[in-house]
């Protein structure tokens, strides 16, 4: 009993520890955010005088070359039809994947997953050209088009996990009673895989919205640049200033941080749910 007791503090010992690593640095970043330059130029721990204002987010929301306030609208321009687009066409697919036979149907599934391991940088130049040559370069519904196709892959692999553990017994009775496989998925399946749905939601939005590489070689004009974009161009050409920098920074990660903290209820739930049979 005591030496459950004592790996049990150590654990937490450990996490804690963990944690405080880990979020230092946002404290330095929050720091250098909310107070002048004048006060943390000697060490943001300093706290003799401490004078927090919120003019650095007014700075960095409305900055003159590259304001937030029309980057993060773009970003969720982005976004939200980069996030529902791949979840339910790999939703459909997936759900094929694991319910029904068809010919190659393992091979075409390890090619999918193979899909997973592709770097982005291996295709930068491919994905450039396609885009320039279909007309869709320098156009949010490009890049939209471009991580529907990157999330289709690990989406599908997940939710296909998440269908074999749901009780195939629901749907056989459902088939007696004459439903047809699009009404069993969209009436009874979706509705049972909604923590798997969330979850899958989660991730795919926090990627895309975190994402830099690939809205710096599709999107260039000044009006259409997301919010990550933005981030480098607030640092000024000859002067840097820390504090807006730092600022419009946090602005950037409140939507991905509201997003896992108002779903992560059932994000854990639809994580847990298909990795536990």
């Amino acid at each position: 009993m005591k030496k459950k007791i004592a790996a049990t503090l150590l654990i937490h010992l450990m996490a804690w520890v963990i944690a405080l690593i880990w979020i230092v640095p946002f404290l330095g970043v929050f720091m250098a955010a909310i107070r002048p330059m004048g006060e943390i130029i000697r060490g943001w721990w300093r706290v003799d005088p401490f004078t927090p204002t919120f003019q650095n987010f007014t700075a960095a929301w409305n900055h003159a070359a590259a304001p937030l306030a029309e980057g993060m609208l773009n970003s969720l321009r982005v976004a939200i039809p980069a996030t529902i687009v791949p979840i339910l066409v790999a939703a459909i697919a997936a759900y094929g994947f694991s319910r029904f036979r068809f010919p190659l149907k393992n091979y075409l599934f390890i090619a999918i997953v193979i899909l997973m391991t592709i770097p982005q940088q291996m295709i930068a130049i491919p994905i450039f050209r396609i885009m320039n040559d279909i007309g869709l370069l320098n156009t949010h519904a490009g890049l939209i088009l471009v991580h529907a196709a990157w999330g289709i892959p690990w989406i599908l692999f997940f939710m296909r996990n998440f269908f074999t553990t749901l009780p195939i017994e629901v749907e056989e009775a459902a088939r007696i009673d004459g439903a047809s496989d699009f009404n069993i998925f969209f009436r009874i399946v979706l509705p049972m895989s909604i923590p798997a749905l969330i979850s899958a939601v989660v991730l795919q939005f926090m990627w895309v919205w975190n994402d830099f590489f690939l809205a710096l070689i599709l999107i260039f004009s000044p009006d259409k640049m997301l919010a990550t974009q933005r981030i480098p161009l607030l640092r000024g050409v000859f002067h840097v200033d820390w504090g807006v920098l730092a600022a419009g920074t946090i602005l950037v990660m409140i939507v991905p941080i509201l997003v896992f903290a108002l779903l992560q209820r059932y994000y854990i739930k639809g994580m847990i749910g298909w990795a536990s049979k």
